[in-house]
């Protein structure tokens, strides 16, 4: 199993915990983004540079992805991407994405920005609090639990 990070929105303070996690168990772990994050000097964590442009790090991490891995994305179509090559998918917010659900997500996902685009919602998702931090820190245990 190795971890792979859509790290271009990645919240810092998630990725302390996320770190913490991978540097306790030795996750080979992999940030994918357009521009440099900071990560640790360490053999299994590393940092990759992908194109810039929509979508450049999604199409790598699918690109990388294989079953039982665990990819980090807010991007629902992403992690129906790979869901369905076998992987599971967890959220910032720590909703975890797997064949149970991805799917009813995605289609959720597609009416909500259809609303947006109608101007029948506005605003976006509420500022990274300690509620999610805790959110994100539990299913990230539970999914490494069971890997």
């Amino acid at each position: 199993m190795k971890i792979l990070v859509d790290a271009d929105a990645f919240p810092n303070a998630l990725k302390e915990i996320l770190l913490r996690a991978v540097l306790k168990r030795q996750i080979t772990t992999v940030f994918i983004a357009n521009k440099k994050i900071s990560v640790p000097d360490v053999h299994h964590v590393s940092m990759e540079i992908v194109a810039q442009g929509p979508d450049e790090a999604d199409h790598r991490i699918a690109e990388l992805c294989e079953k039982s891995d665990l990819v980090i994305t807010a991007d629902i179509p992403l992690a129906d991407r790979v869901v369905t090559k076998g992987a599971v998918a967890l959220d910032p917010r720590g909703t975890i994405y797997d064949e149970n659900n991805v799917k009813h997500l995605l289609a959720m996902r597609n009416l909500m920005e259809e609303l947006r685009n109608a101007g029948e919602i506005t605003g976006g998702p509420s500022a990274i609090g300690e509620k999610t931090v805790r959110a994100f820190a539990d299913g990230l245990n539970r999914v490494l639990s069971k890997r």
